[in-house]
């Protein structure tokens, strides 16, 4: 158990930690499996009942499923940037094709670690056993006593609740439904297989960038947020510090903190039309020839040049 524990800890550390999408991706899939292993020994049990198994299996499959893609849409930046697209400009810059790739990203993205739960589910074949049990059909059983009611076979998925003279059934009943299960679970990483390779394909064909120049895009993005979040934190403390120094005529900072508003006392407000022009979908665009890698880098090339028509037209674009 200290061990189940001290792995989390380490998975969460390295989750927050992680930028790269793949990284990020292959430690939603580690943390998807950590849980359902710790779900199998310690919550899952089949109810063996008739009419109950098999929507307990379909549960224990499909709702740790469901909240695991709910949490995956919460926790990814590109679906409220969306949001803030449909909110602030309708969508109807969008165009069909935006909306594909913009969608296939985010949901992408929030099926690893449904789909590494089902597969796991399947694999393990515990789910699917205690679902599928009482629709085993008898007659396919050598020997099998004819007259058993349904409840009788729907007890084999438990040990314990098996009639003494069924118990040799119990092992060809499991062998079965688990060979069922692991082979969709198998063919179910095939299909995930191929469809991320065809969408890495149609993604790269599609790409208006060579493969540097798309690895530079992501380092872009990923130095500007990090930057981005560390600047608005400081921003924050700095106009808060103000606030309740007004209020109270002094304001309780650390060392580090009075260092860091004395050094950025000319910090200004943000109005909420230039965090609106920053704020939403973006797709690569490119002036006089020269990469505009982020709304915000958008912003900055059109804000030297201090004309607020054009800029507002430039941030519309989404074509």
């Amino acid at each position: 158990m200290a061990a189940l524990v001290t792995e989390n800890f380490k998975f969460v550390s390295l989750f927050f930690k992680s930028k790269d999408v793949m990284i990020f991706n292959g430690l939603i899939a580690l943390g998807t499996v950590a849980s359902q292993t710790m779900y199998n020994i310690f919550a899952f049990s089949c109810p063996c009942s008739s009419g109950r198994n098999y929507r307990y299996g379909l549960a224990a499959l499909g709702v740790p499923a469901l909240a695991f893609f709910l949490i995956g849409m919460m926790i990814n930046k590109s679906m409220w940037d969306l949001v803030s697209e449909c909110r602030l400009r309708r969508c109807w810059k969008l165009s069909g094709a935006a909306v594909f790739a913009l969608f296939g990203s985010v949901i992408g993205r929030a099926a690893v670690a449904p789909v590494t739960w089902v597969v796991i589910s399947l694999l393990r074949g515990e789910g699917y056993v205690c679902a599928l049990s009482e629709f085993i059909d008898p007659t396919t059983l050598e020997g099998f006593p004819s007259g058993q009611a349904p409840e009788v076979i729907a007890r084999f998925p438990c040990e314990g609740s098996v009639p003494p003279e069924l118990q040799h059934f119990r092992s060809e009943i499991e062998r079965r439904l688990r060979y069922e299960s692991q082979l969709l679970g198998w063919l179910l990483v095939a299909a995930m297989a191929l469809a991320v390779f065809g969408m890495l394909c149609v993604k790269r064909c599609c790409s208006p960038l060579g493969y540097q120049q798309e690895a530079y895009w992501s380092q872009f993005r990923s130095c500007e947020n990090d930057l981005f979040q560390r600047t608005a934190q400081a921003h924050a403390l700095l106009h808060a510090s103000q606030s309740v120094k007004s209020f109270f005529g002094f304001v309780a900072l650390e060392k580090n903190e009075k260092e860091l508003l004395l050094e950025n006392q000319a910090a200004n407000p943000v109005s909420s039309t230039e965090w609106n022009r920053v704020t939403g979908v973006y797709l690569y665009r490119e002036k006089n020839g020269l990469p505009l890698y982020s709304r915000l880098n958008k912003w900055a090339q059109y804000n030297v040049e201090d004309n607020t028509e054009e800029m507002d037209k430039e941030m519309d674009t989404l074509s």
